[in-house]
């Protein structure tokens, strides 16, 4: 493994923990998350993951560099340009980078290259290259160009007259280099082709031209087949697909924005012609090819990426649909109706003698849609309040909100517009809401509302009555099944009063309520986390029992890094199961002895947050929709709340803490000197996941379910 980043010394010398903590300095935040995504790519790797599965895994790692260069690659790029050599972005901050996520593409495409295609045509499927198509193939495959690709074609010859053509985000390009004069005589030799978006990248054969194997050719196989005819007269001389990544942060002056809503829907028409920050062009493009592209899209050679396949490796993912052989895919899960739930029995009614903890995906989503879908159809229920971040295109959750619209409820949806890459879902789901007279809310200016609570109030007697739903994850049915998370219903007074508070804090933008139970950000979160951590630091130092546990998907916010290296130099002991970018640097000899960091990557994406605090008697766990970043600390509306009841504090430690701090199968461990050890047993341990896949799936065998109402 490559180290994660640049560490500096740590001064050997430690003449106290507070002068260490100052002198320590923490990892590199995009090294990171590049390490993380070696860790996933080692999924592909693993000889005991079905052979889709793997293919899966390649394209997840394509997809999140695809994120990671559109997100931060920016800056570095920038100062690259400019000769920097001072401070955060710098030339050797670009250099280094750059080295690491190149290092990472050639291994993908080794593997892909030398391994999955391979084992793929032992099973019989492959993706057919022009020089392999029997002539049977090539009539099929012309007779499909024409048919389908060639009229939504529409070849650019470059010249004063015809510029280089604007190219969109991660689409598909051609460049070619012609021989001849055009018909106006002229020696114009570049000529551009954009491929639409709405072909398909990969295309079955039918049987007749495939015998008995399952056979497909790639939409830029059928292209590249076919340049010659796109340009009759002249000749190809030069060709190479390629592909332009680009900065894709939306950024708004909100402060300066009247209505937020359009001006992100403008802003989403430019997002895909941003700056240019990557080329991949095929491992046979010319130096004269890529350098007129280098030249064109301004980019330095480095973020020149040549690849041995297709530029996009993020569309063979079509691939794991369209064979759809189950004896290659891992076993379906289908996750139980959540055991805490008796159906058949209104759930409102269950709340008010006990509060419900629901772990997905082990166990289903459909418990949240059950609650919402009762809430809706109650006719003693009068308002209905809810955060919308990332409810994907599964119109579930929407439906039920617009039902209840029409039932005549209050219905008031805070929807944060400004989620990454879901904006226009966001807006769509707004507007749609809006149309039927629902309350819709965007937030606070210039912070991202990330919270996730879903909250009801119902009419019993004289009394206004609320029960209420938070979570660790989005409502977002089709990742539930996807993504660990734990979601929490309770009929608690004060949590639910402390809910209604924070809907009302976003609505009208007044001071937030004082709460009782609820850690709100950016106004207290970030504090009462400090707060925790150096009470167990100081129970340490008095020599009582001292423990953190936390899991997380990112740690990089400083402040809270520091308080907890200061809490292990006191002596607490410190275990962080952090999926992603981790800035912390562990198991430094003399400064951070007592921090262990693992990660663990499985089937399921981890996306729980569970923090612990021991300090001599006193224990708190709390789950939160935040991650230790300083984004969700300072710059987003974020929720944390305490698990008090003893049985289900216990099931969240048990299940996701002390599962994860056992697990040999799928855990890496952060070093002294910012590598990754991978897994002790990756083919014979015990799993976090599978340990829980199991546990449920007994659960679900000695459940006897009555019909759902």
């Amino acid at each position: 493994m490559e180290p994660a980043g640049p560490q500096h010394d740590v001064n050997n010398a430690i003449e106290s923990p507070a002068k260490a903590v100052k002198h320590l300095a923490l990892l590199d935040r995009d090294h990171s998350i590049l390490d993380f995504n070696a860790r996933v790519f080692d999924w592909a790797v693993r000889s005991d993951v079905p052979l889709l599965e793997r293919l899966r895994y390649l394209c997840i790692v394509s997809s999140n560099l695809d994120e990671f260069f559109e997100v931060r690659a920016a800056p570095h790029i920038t100062a690259a340009m400019a000769g920097e050599t001072k401070g955060l972005y710098t030339i050797a901050s670009f250099e280094s980078l750059s080295a690491k996520a190149h290092g990472l593409v050639e291994r993908q495409y080794a593997l892909y290259n030398d391994f999955l295609v391979p084992a793929f045509a032992e099973h019989g499927i492959r993706i057919v290259s022009h020089g392999d198509r029997s002539p049977a193939q090539r009539r099929w495959v012309h007779e499909y160009f024409v048919r389908e690709v060639q009229p939504l074609l529409i070849p650019v010859g470059l010249d004063p007259a015809h510029p280089f053509p604007q190219v969109a985000n991660k689409s598909l390009n051609f460049i070619v280099r012609l021989k001849g004069k055009d018909a106006f005589g002229r020696e114009n030799e570049i000529a551009i082709v954009k491929i639409p978006r709405v072909l398909p990248r990969l295309v079955r054969m039918p049987s007749h031209a495939a015998s008995h194997e399952a056979l497909f050719v790639s939409l830029s196989s059928i292209v590249r087949a076919h340049l010659d005819d796109l340009f009759p007269g002249r000749e190809v001389t030069e060709f190479s697909q390629f592909r332009v990544t680009r900065h894709s942060d939306l950024a708004l002056d909100e402060e300066d924005v009247r209505n937020l809503r359009t001006a992100l829907r403008q802003g989403l028409q430019h997002r895909h012609y941003g700056q240019a920050v990557r080329l991949e062009v095929s491992a046979g493009c010319s130096t004269f090819l890529a350098d007129f592209l280098l030249r064109q899209f301004g980019l330095p050679e480095q973020a020149l990426f040549k690849v041995h396949g297709p530029v996009n490796l993020v569309r063979l993912n079509q691939l794991v649909d369209l064979v759809n052989e189950p004896a290659l895919l891992f076993p379906p899960w289908r996750p139980a109706w959540p055991h805490q739930i008796q159906q058949g029995t209104s759930i409102i009614e269950q709340l008010q003698s006990r509060d419900i903890l629901m772990h997905q995906p082990f166990e289903s989503f459909d418990g949240v849609l059950a609650f919402l879908r009762e809430a809706v159809n109650d006719p003693q229920v009068l308002v209905i309040k809810q955060t919308i971040y990332r409810t994907g295109s599964d119109a579930a959750l929407i439906d039920l909100l617009s039902e209840a619209v029409r039932r005549g409820k209050e219905v008031m949806a805070v929807v944060e517009l400004k989620a990454r890459f879901d904006e226009e879902a966001n807006i769509n789901w707004a507007e749609a809401l809006e149309a039927i007279g629902a309350q819709v809310v965007y937030g606070v200016v210039g912070l991202k509302t990330h919270a996730k609570m879903l909250l009801i109030t119902r009419r019993e007697g004289r009394q206004l009555k609320r029960y209420g739903h938070l979570s660790t994850g989005n409502y977002n049915p089709r990742t539930a099944r996807l993504y660990t998370d734990l979601s929490y219903l309770t009929a608690d007074r004060d949590i639910t009063s402390d809910m209604d508070g924070v809907f009302s804090h976003l609505a009208s933008q007044n001071r937030p309520p004082k709460l009782r139970q609820l850690l709100l950000a950016p106004f207290h979160l970030q504090r009462r986390m400090v707060e925790k951590i150096e009470q167990v630091g100081l129970a340490a130092s008095r020599g009582e029992d001292a423990r953190i546990v936390a899991k997380m998907n990112a740690l990089t916010d400083e402040a809270l890094i520091r308080a907890l290296i200061l809490a292990g130099q006191r002596g607490a002991r410190i275990d962080l199961v952090i999926r992603g970018a981790c800035m912390l640097p562990a198991q430094v000899q003399g400064a951070t002895d007592n921090i262990r960091v693992r990660s663990v990557i499985g089937r399921f994406l981890e996306h729980t947050r569970v923090f612990y605090f021991r300090a001599g008697n006193q224990e708190d766990l709390y789950l939160s929709s935040a991650d230790w970043m300083n984004r969700n600390m300072m710059r987003r509306v974020e929720l944390a709340w305490p698990v008090t009841h003893p049985r289900l504090r216990q099931q969240i430690v048990d299940e996701c803490l002390v599962a994860y701090l056992h697990d040999d199968r799928d855990a890496w461990s952060l070093c002294a000197d910012g590598t990754y050890a991978p897994p002790l047993h990756p083919q014979t341990g015990l799993g976090a996941q599978n340990a829980l896949m199991a546990r449920y799936a007994r659960a679900a065998t000695r459940v006897v379910k009555t019909p759902a109402p």
